[in-house]
């Protein structure tokens, strides 16, 4: 089988990538109801080869084209002929894939300056001051 290149290091065999034909949406002209020019892909991420920790970001995403069973379907359509939908879908999975390769830098919280404290008290204390001066004297 062929293999499809992510990456120069991550690579997919093109067994685990299933493409299906089917007829375009839209307005067409005389072939649209007789070619089927659009492409279906379908890639179940649990059974693939790809890494432990990119397919678990894979199916952390949040993507109405993710089913419930780890299966990431594309449609491409946008060109009148099949092999450039194929490319099109190829090309559209393996940014997904590429996304998640990388990995986010985990955040670390700030904290405030000393200067941005000593200003908080201060407006705290001038609060304070004024509202002790509408009270009622006792």
């Amino acid at each position: 089988m062929a293999a499809f290149f992510i990456t120069p290091t991550l690579v997919i065999d093109s067994g685990e990538i299933e493409m299906t034909g089917i007829r375009s949406q839209g307005a067409g002209g005389q072939n649209v109801n007789k070619v089927a020019s659009a492409v279906h892909l379908r890639f179940d991420i649990r059974a693939s080869s790809l890494p432990e920790a990119i397919k678990m970001r894979l199916l952390t995403l949040r993507d109405q084209r993710l089913t419930e069973d780890g299966v990431l379907v594309l449609k491409a359509q946008e060109f009148r002929s099949l092999e450039k939908n194929r490319e099109a879908a190829l090309e559209r999975l393996a940014a997904i894939i590429r996304a998640a390769v990388v990995s986010r830098k985990p955040r670390r919280p700030s904290q405030p300056t000393l200067a941005a404290r000593q200003r908080r008290r201060e407006t705290k204390v001038r609060r304070s001051r004024l509202k002790t001066l509408r009270r009622k004297p006792e």
